[in-house]
Formats: C-alpha cells, sequence, structure tokens
C-alpha cells in the first residue's frame, strides 16, 4: 500500500523530462529566426514610413516655393564639396527675399534671407533640373533619403517631381 502512494507523487521519468527539453530545444530554435525577422520587418516598416514622411514634407515645401518663384531669377548650382546640380537659388514674386535649397552634406537645407532651416538629415542625392532647354519656367526635382535600419545595412527612398510650374 505504501508503494502505490510513493509511485503516485514520485514525478516524471528522465525520458519525459528528455522529450520536453527536446520540444522546446526545437521551439527556440524556430523561434529565434522568426522573431529576428519580425524586427526587421517592424524596424524597416518604420524606417520607410519615417522617410516617406520627410520625403513628401520637404518636396512639398520646395515645390510650393518654386512655383512662387520668378522665373527670371532662377539659378541652378551647387555648394563647394557637393553634387552639381545640388542648389537652386530664385527670388520669389513680389518680395525682395532669395530662396535657396541645397544640399550639405547629408541635410536638406532651405535658406531664406539669413534664416536657414534643415528640411531633412536623411538627403543622399539631390539634384535640379530644366527637363526642357527651351524652358526656364518649368523645374525638374529629384531626391533620395536614405536612413540606417540594423546590421549595417540601410533603407533609401527616391522621390522625384517633374515638371514643376514656375507660375511668374
Amino acid at each position: 500500500m505504501v508503494r502505490k502512494q510513493l509511485r503516485k507523487i514520485a514525478g516524471y521519468t528522465l525520458a519525459e523530462v528528455m522529450i520536453v527539453i527536446a520540444i522546446l530545444g526545437v521551439v527556440v530554435l524556430m523561434g529565434t529566426p522568426v522573431m529576428i525577422n519580425s524586427i526587421r520587418y517592424f524596424v524597416l516598416s518604420r524606417v520607410k514610413l519615417e522617410l516617406q514622411r520627410e520625403a513628401r514634407t520637404a518636396m512639398y515645401v520646395i515645390t510650393r516655393n518654386i512655383r512662387q518663384a520668378q522665373s527670371s531669377t532662377i539659378v541652378i548650382d551647387h555648394v563647394a564639396g557637393q553634387p552639381y546640380y545640388s542648389r537652386v537659388q530664385f527670388s520669389v514674386y513680389n518680395s525682395t527675399q532669395t530662396m535657396t535649397f541645397y544640399q550639405s552634406g547629408t541635410s536638406l537645407i532651405q535658406q531664406v534671407g539669413a534664416n536657414q532651416t534643415i528640411l531633412s538629415k536623411n538627403l543622399q542625392y539631390l539634384a535640379f533640373t530644366f527637363p526642357r532647354s527651351d524652358v526656364m519656367s518649368m523645374l525638374s526635382v529629384s531626391m533620395t533619403l536614405q536612413e540606417a535600419t540594423y546590421s549595417k545595412q540601410s533603407k533609401a527612398l527616391h522621390m522625384a517631381s517633374q515638371k514643376v510650374q514656375v507660375m511668374n
């Protein structure tokens, strides 16, 4: 009678414990890559959303102001040490203000008179061009933003706005 009671409270056998450990090992080995890929996907999605928001905002500000430019005052050049065609300067219609958009390293800068505003700190490439050489009242704006994601990798977003019509 005492032996029957001891068997009921005795516990698990070695075989049962080994099976549980093996199952847990397989779950951990399979779960780790799934979790890492989920984190990578989340980070990549977040960076993509941030870059899209930043690019849309910068492109909106640039195109809105270029539309208000006096077409005869538009000058496209570059800051020393920066890519060609990465700066546009113009006078705003019915104003004495000069407005400039340019690339400085990885920053996109808007300058109105002496005041500077950083529109983006993730700029990889910026170019202002005239899509047609016979029409100086139409500009093309192209930009690429890039941000680091994980494991020394980065996500780039290219945004181009063709044919921004200068209204004045």
